[in-house]
């Protein structure tokens, strides 16, 4: 395939991200993972073990594989926890490419302190992390953080875990036509057709979580993903039509018979 994912120097086929959290155990983490088509999962270091290999650790159930750890810093408020946390990640495990969060409302709704996010995104990039910086709908931000070395820009479609779809497809767009690094959707997708509207919309890629972790069926809603973004990424690609406000028939009318 050469419609690839280019997130600064890494490369991927598939344009789905999940994440790691909300699942029972880790091998229905790796089942649903797997079942997806992704290669990259996002894991909260500071909450699920990657970097102990003396306790039950994600990275053994993923060798062998082609999926990638993408450490966030989910649970740090400001800049300067981000920045310690990937250090120490990076220190213990070497990887570099980061999603980063700096969330500044952690009781409703879980929405970024974007001030902080730019802050920690301009130090982090400098040091050689390749930035996935998640953050609001607004590309004004989405701007501001691709000039402080953002690789990927990552607005929310609502707020994290609500399942609500994509609630101001605008903005994406707008994010989209505001910035030249990638788009992804993050936060708030609820089933398969909220993450092929978002590439619809122009996305580069979708990430979710809690739409398949906590689905009846985790395996078959990883799928049923897979295909929604391969889908949403064709249909942009293929060019809609046009809309109208009034009917245009199917069949042309010039030459038929005339009663």
């Amino acid at each position: 395939m050469s419609d690839k994912l280019k997130i600064g120097s890494y490369t991927f086929n598939s344009r789905l991200i999940v994440g790691s959290g909300k699942y029972p155990d880790f091998q229905t983490t790796r089942d649903a993972t797997l079942a997806s088509g992704s290669e990259m999962i996002t894991v909260a270091v500071r909450r699920i073990n990657i970097t102990n290999p003396n306790e039950e650790n994600l990275l053994d159930y993923f060798k062998n594989t082609s999926v990638q750890m993408l450490p966030n810093s989910a649970g740090c408020t400001t800049a300067e926890e981000a920045i310690t946390t990937f250090r120490l990640m990076r220190e213990a495990t070497g990887i570099d490419l980061i999603k980063l969060e700096v969330i500044g409302d952690t009781k409703k709704t879980l929405y970024p302190d974007v001030i902080e996010t730019i802050k920690a995104c301009e130090i982090l990039s400098r040091e050689g992390f390749t930035v996935m910086a998640y953050t609001n709908d607004d590309p004004i931000i989405a701007k501001r953080l691709e000039e402080a070395g953002a690789a990927a820009v990552m607005p929310l479609a609502a707020p994290i875990g609500s399942g609500l779809g994509i609630q101001n497809r605008y903005n994406v767009a707008f994010v989209r036509d505001a910035i030249n690094v990638p788009v992804v959707v993050d936060a708030g997708v609820g089933c398969a057709s909220d993450a092929s509207i978002a590439m619809e919309l122009g996305a580069d890629a979708v990430l979710t979580n809690t739409a398949i972790a906590q689905a009846q069926n985790p395996i078959l809603m990883a799928e049923a993903m897979k295909y929604g973004v391969i889908a949403g990424r064709m249909s942009y690609q293929a060019g809609r039509i046009a809309k109208r406000p009034y009917a245009t028939a199917s069949s042309p009318i010039d030459g038929q018979i005339q009663f």
